[in-house]
C-alpha cells in the first residue's frame, strides 16, 4: 500500500513511490524511455525531502552528525566541492543474503528505506555523490537525482550477487552523480577491474570533470572491491589495476584526483598501503579527523550477523593531497547513536556510514604534485 501523502500528493511522489520488480536492466531502461516529459520536470530538493519525511513519520528522526572544520589558514575565493561516499546496501542483499540478525525485516522495507537514503543525501547536499551496492538505480536514483540536477552514471557488476535473490531488482553496481550546474563532464571511463590478469566481478567509474567556477580539471572515481576475509591478495591486485588506470586518466597525477569507495579492506591490508604509497600522492581524508592526522576512524561499518559482530573500517575518500585541501569532514555516528543492535536499523538505512568531505583546490595551480 502506498502511504497517503496528504495535500502534497503529486506526480513527484508517483516517481518516489514507484518500485520496479523486474530484474532486467534493459527492461528498466525501456521503462525510463517511456516516462512522459512531465515526470522529467526539475524537483525542488525541499519538496522531495518533505515527501520523504512524510513517509518516514513513524520512524525515529535522523541522528545529528556535525562537520569537523579541518581547514588550515588558506584563503579560498571559491565554493568548496562537497563529495559524499556511501555503500547504501543493495536491497536484494539486505533482505535476502546479508542476515542482519538484530535488524527487524520491517526496517528493511524498500518503500521506507529508500526515503531514509534520500533523506541522508538531501541533508548533506553533495556536489558529487559516489554510491556502491546500488540495485535500484533505474527506478529510483536516476529518475530522482537527474531531476535534482545531477548527471548520473551507473556501472553494474557483471555477476551481481543480487541476481541470486528471488524477486531481485537487477544487478547492483557503482553509481556516480555530479551537479551539472557546477561541473562539465570532460571524459568518462567504466572500468572492470582485473586481478592476476583476469577480469573480475568488481568495477569502477572514473570521470574527469571541469569545475565551472575555477576552470580547474579534476578526476573523481568510485569503486567497490572484493569482499570477505581470505581475498586480501585479490583486493591488492584490484587496487593495483585501479591505480594504473587512474595514473593513465590523470596523466600521471597532472590532474587532481578523488577516489571514493568501499575497499572491503582495513588499513592494515596491502591495498591500503598501495594507495597510501602510490605515485599519485594520495591521502585518506578521514585520517584528518584523528588527533595526529595519521589514524583512520575506528569503524565505517558495524553490523551483527549469525557469525558475530563485525566492526570494521572499510570505506575511504582518497584525494591528491598537494592539489586539494580538505576543508571539513562529517563526523561519524557514535556507538551510542548506533545502538546495541548495530546497523542497519529503523534509524539508519545501511550497514555502512556515509562519508562526506568538503574540498577546495590548492591556490597555487603550479605547485608540484
Amino acid at each position: 500500500a502506498v502511504c497517503s501523502m496528504g495535500n502534497s500528493t503529486s506526480r513527484l511522489y508517483s516517481v518516489l513511490a514507484k518500485t520496479l520488480s523486474s530484474g532486467a536492466v534493459s527492461q528498466h531502461q525501456d521503462c525510463l524511455e517511456q516516462l512522459d516529459s512531465a515526470q522529467l520536470d526539475p524537483i525542488d530538493p525541499k519538496d522531495l525531502l518533505e515527501e520523504c519525511q512524510i513517509v518516514l513519520q513513524k520512524r525515529p528522526p535522523r541522528f545529528q552528525r556535525n562537520f569537523v572544520n579541518l581547514k588550515k589558514n588558506t584563503a579560498s575565493n571559491h565554493r568548496p566541492i562537497r563529495v559524499m561516499q556511501w555503500n547504501i546496501l543493495a536491497q536484494a542483499l539486505g533482505e535476502g543474503k546479508d542476515n542482519f540478525v538484530q535488524c527487524p525485516m520491517e526496517a528493511l522495507k524498500w518503500e521506507e528505506r529508500k526515503c531514509l537514503i534520500l533523506e541522508e543525501i538531501l541533508a548533506y547536499k553533495p556536489d558529487i555523490l559516489c554510491l556502491q551496492e546500488v540495485d535500484h538505480y533505474f527506478d529510483t536514483f536516476e529518475p530522482l537525482l537527474s531531476r535534482l540536477g545531477y548527471q548520473c552514471t551507473f556501472f553494474p557488476k557483471p555477476w551481481s550477487p543480487c541476481l541470486d535473490v528471488e524477486r531481485n531488482n537487477g544487478p547492483d553496481g557503482c553509481a556516480l552523480f555530479f551537479l551539472k550546474e557546477r561541473f562539465e563532464l570532460v571524459s568518462s571511463a567504466n572500468i572492470r577491474l582485473t586481478a592476476m590478469k583476469l577480469k573480475t566481478n568488481q568495477v569502477a567509474i572514473a570521470q574527469t570533470l571541469k569545475c565551472h567556477e575555477t576552470g580547474r580539471l579534476f578526476c573523481i572515481a568510485v569503486t567497490h572491491l572484493k569482499a570477505r576475509t581470505g581475498w586480501e591478495r585479490f583486493r591488492s591486485a584490484q587496487g593495483c589495476d585501479l591505480l594504473q588506470n587512474l595514473k593513465n586518466i590523470t596523466q600521471g597525477a597532472k590532474i587532481p584526483l578523488i577516489v571514493c569507495g568501499d575497499f572491503n579492506a582495513e588499513p592494515t591490508e596491502e591495498v591500503y598501503r598501495e594507495f597510501s604509497n602510490s605515485s599519485l600522492n594520495l591521502n585518506s581524508a578521514y585520517k584528518l579527523l584523528s588527533p595526529d592526522g595519521q589514524s583512520e576512524p575506528p569503524y565505517t561499518t558495524w553490523k551483527i550477523r549469525p557469525s558475530g559482530e563485525c566492526r570494521h573500517t572499510l570505506d575511504y575518500i582518497w584525494y591528491s593531497q598537494h592539489a586539494l585541501n580538505v576543508n571539513s569532514a562529517l563526523g561519524l555516528l557514535t556507538e551510542e547513536q548506533i545502538g546495541p543492535n548495530r546497523l542497519p536499523s529503523f534509524h539508519y538505512p545501511s550497514d555502512h556510514l556515509s562519508l562526506v568531505c568538503d574540498f577546495s583546490f590548492n591556490q597555487d595551480p603550479d605547485r608540484l604534485l
